[in-house]
């Protein structure tokens, strides 16, 4: 059997649809329905049925799926192994994050590779976790860096390895000309029941965050108007509107005069960067680039 049809078989039990996988990959449907059409001829098994307009695995289909897993495990196992006898940090590393996990580390990490390591290809995007996990679990991306706030702590899925990267603490963000703004003090979350709030997306992490902060230490929901994944934009809506956010220092810029930023009176509420790798062997070219991500999270700390 081709590892690369029993690869697109576990992207189908991961992602659920052929569009799906097409995506994750870089394919067109037609293409990955082809080359699961050939996985069903190899085996002489009916991996897949028809479920409404759209295909699932059948009981031979799931079967093989779990089988798959362990052989791209065992493949990827001895890929590494042979990376490691070697010695030499080539190949690709494939690495993804929030926006300031994007711009603050893996960034000046790619830089230090470009120079000490030329022969290794680092391709970086920026992408939540949640979205990232498919792709890392299946081997497609290699290194997630994640976050969780205090109080919302991430699920630990199993065969993949969490290590804390880097922490620190939230701080309320307000315009400038806010009239809690004006004393350099802490100000409190519960002062702020009749601001207009802006967060992520809802789904995510820090959007969670946010309303739970705001229930747990204000007693009330947020007037949460404003959603955006970009930081970037939550910080201009607090210039350009007026409304408050709930950010870590790595996203906010230093001396923006429209904006005043505060400690929580509260409590100190903290947000932990971590990364995500699968378990097993790391090839030198991961180990390389991981070790000069902590060196920068280091740097920042």
């Amino acid at each position: 059997m081709d590892l690369r049809r029993l690869r697109l078989l576990r992207e189908f039990e991961e992602r659920g649809t052929l569009g799906a996988v097409a995506a994750a990959l870089g394919y067109s449907p037609s293409a990955v329905s082809q080359q699961l059409t050939l996985l069903e001829k190899e085996t002489g098994a009916r991996l897949f049925e028809k479920a409404g307009r759209g295909l699932r695995l059948t009981d031979a289909g799931r079967l093989l799926a779990g089988h798959a897993r362990l052989l791209l495990a065992a493949a990827e196992a001895a890929t590494a192994d042979l990376a490691a006898l070697s010695g030499e940090v080539r190949g690709t590393v494939r690495a993804g994050g929030l926006q300031s996990a994007a711009r603050r580390l893996l960034i000046p990490a790619v830089a230090r590779m470009q120079a000490e390591h030329p022969r290794l290809r680092v391709e970086i995007f920026e992408l939540e976790l949640e979205q990232s996990l498919p792709g890392l679990r299946l081997g497609t991306v290699d290194l997630v860096i994640g976050d969780e706030y205090d109080g919302h702590p991430r699920p630990r899925a199993e065969g993949l390895r969490f290590e804390v990267l880097y922490e620190e603490p939230l701080r309320l963000v307000l315009p400038a000309a806010h009239p809690l703004a004006v004393a350099s003090t802490p100000v409190p979350v519960a002062a702020l029941r009749a601001d207009v709030w802006t967060a992520s997306a809802e789904g995510t992490g820090h959007h969670a965050m946010v309303v739970g902060t705001c229930r747990a230490l204000g007693g009330y929901e947020p007037d949460l108007r404003h959603r955006s994944s970009d930081a970037d934009v939550q910080l201009e809506l607090v210039r350009a509107t007026g409304a408050v956010a709930l950010l870590p220092p790595l996203t906010i810029p230093r001396d923006d005069a429209a904006i005043a930023v505060r400690p929580i009176a509260e409590t100190d509420l903290r947000r932990r960067l971590f990364t995500v790798t699968r378990d097993g062997p790391r090839t030198p070219a991961l180990t390389a680039f991981l070790e000069a991500v902590q060196t920068q999270a280091f740097r920042l700390s």
